[in-house]
């Protein structure tokens, strides 16, 4: 397998989806920094191309990857908020308990973890506004105008340019959450004295963490880009 450097880290996961999980071990951004071409990513880690083709060879494909390229603006939109969507909404409340609980026990030994706790309290407010701002508003523009023959008419003005900015910088603000997080936690590593409870905390930010890269992705490389590009079309 041969690159081109000059691809963006986002189109080449939306092409390979399961490179994604690649990129996340080279410490690669491919949702918020998806924008930026292969070869900047690689020298801003550090990174030598040759070694970065050579750990994405060794990811196999899945024999039935979906492209959601392909699929249409409703069945991505959908797929975002049925399978995302509904991840974060039962994960977030359960942090808050676990990460509560933590402080509580361990947070005298381990005074980081009140650091942890204000981080992620914003970073949920922040959440469960952006995921009802897309449910309510964004997504049912986005599958009407598909939906619509011809122009597309927008009642508020500006078009989806507006909206998908929006959506795009509180994306970078959770990738900062996430990021002040991991740093906090070591890498969300469990200490020599943490308990079970601990452990699973960790486990469960981690998952959020990679879920979210995911989410980011579909949305900033994807979902929005073709969405404008048919407002674009129609004229």
């Amino acid at each position: 397998m041969k690159l081109n450097q000059h691809d963006t880290v986002g189109d080449l996961v939306a092409r390979n989806p399961q490179w994604a999980a690649a990129f996340e071990r080279l410490g690669i951004d491919y949702c918020c920094g998806g924008h930026r071409p292969l070869d900047e990513a690689c020298t801003q880690r550090g990174l030598k191309l040759d070694d970065v083709e050579a750990a994405l060879s060794a990811v196999e494909r899945p024999a039935e990857a979906r492209d959601w390229r392909a699929e249409s603006l409703t069945a991505l939109a959908d797929h975002i908020e049925q399978t995302h969507h509904v991840f974060l909404k039962s994960q977030l409340p359960r942090l808050t308990e676990l990460i509560d609980k933590l402080v509580v026990v361990h947070g005298r030994r381990h005074g980081e973890l009140a650091d942890l706790r204000e981080v992620f309290d914003g970073l949920r407010m922040e959440l469960e506004s952006h995921l009802q701002k897309e449910e309510i508003v964004l997504f049912p523009v986005i599958r009407k105008i598909e939906a619509t023959e011809g122009p597309i008419e927008f009642h508020c003005g500006g078009g989806l340019d507006g909206p998908i900015s929006v959506m795009e910088a509180e994306h970078d603000a959770a990738a900062e959450a996430l990021q002040r997080m991991g740093e906090l936690t070591g890498g969300y590593a469990t200490p020599a004295d943490g308990c079970a409870t601990y452990r699973t905390t960790m486990d469960a930010l981690a998952a959020v963490e990679r879920d979210l890269h995911e989410h980011i992705h579909k949305e900033n490389n994807i979902l929005f880009p073709r969405a404008q590009a048919l407002v674009a079309a129609r004229g």
